[in-house]
């Protein structure tokens, strides 16, 4: 493991981009505090997860703004698909970016187009694992949860334990590929870290 002196090197130019990577900022003394030799991962993935909570606000705010620009009625996917499109990848660019130079600005040997399809690539992944996991545990989550409200007596519709079960779904599915994206990413995309912190570390 590189020591986290050499994480996150501040970038030459000032500005926004040197503030964030203050290197006292609160994340790297929890990371330190909490992580021992895991320091400079943990910081990289809770970075990466404040990454993707943004890109998750960018991915449904556009998604329903395009929606409303759109007119979409009932019954027309296509146009759901277009705006749940357009909404993904604008997400997973914003996301590209943060990551490049918030949690991995020290991830420089390769080209940028390169990294920016690995991934895009790996996004479109951890999307199809999501959907795997909602699309069968979204019932049984929903009877689960109809079931513990029927033997308490609770006075609530199915149709809203149905939509319950449906968030304990997706809220699995989140954590599960939030780890897949953050270990993918960090041994693909980003894998030349470990090079350039040995490279680094050498006397």
């Amino acid at each position: 493991m590189a020591h986290d002196s050499h994480l996150s090197p501040q970038p030459k130019q000032g500005g926004f981009l040197t503030r964030l990577n203050d290197r006292d900022g609160y994340i790297r003394k929890f990371s330190r505090r909490i992580g021992g030799v895991w320091a400079a991962d943990i910081e990289r993935f809770i970075k990466f997860l404040f990454v993707g909570a943004l890109g998750a606000v960018i991915d449904l705010g556009l998604t329903n703004l395009l929606m409303i620009i759109f007119h979409v009625q009932d019954g027309e996917t296509n146009k759901v698909l277009l705006a749940s499109s357009v909404g993904f990848t604008v997400a997973v660019c914003s996301n590209f970016f943060w990551n490049r130079y918030w949690t991995y600005p020290d991830s420089r040997s390769r080209a940028i187009v390169h990294q920016l399809v690995m991934f895009f690539i790996l996004s479109v992944i951890g999307l199809a694992i999501r959907a795997f996991i909602v699309a069968n545990l979204t019932v049984p989550f929903a009877n689960a949860v109809t079931n513990f409200s029927h033997s308490m007596k609770w006075a609530i519709e199915d149709k809203t334990l149905f939509k319950i079960g449906a968030n304990g779904a997706v809220m699995l599915s989140l954590v599960i590929v939030a780890a897949w994206n953050f270990a993918a990413n960090r041994k693909i995309t980003y894998s030349d870290v470990d090079k350039v912190n040995t490279t680094t570390d050498t006397p």
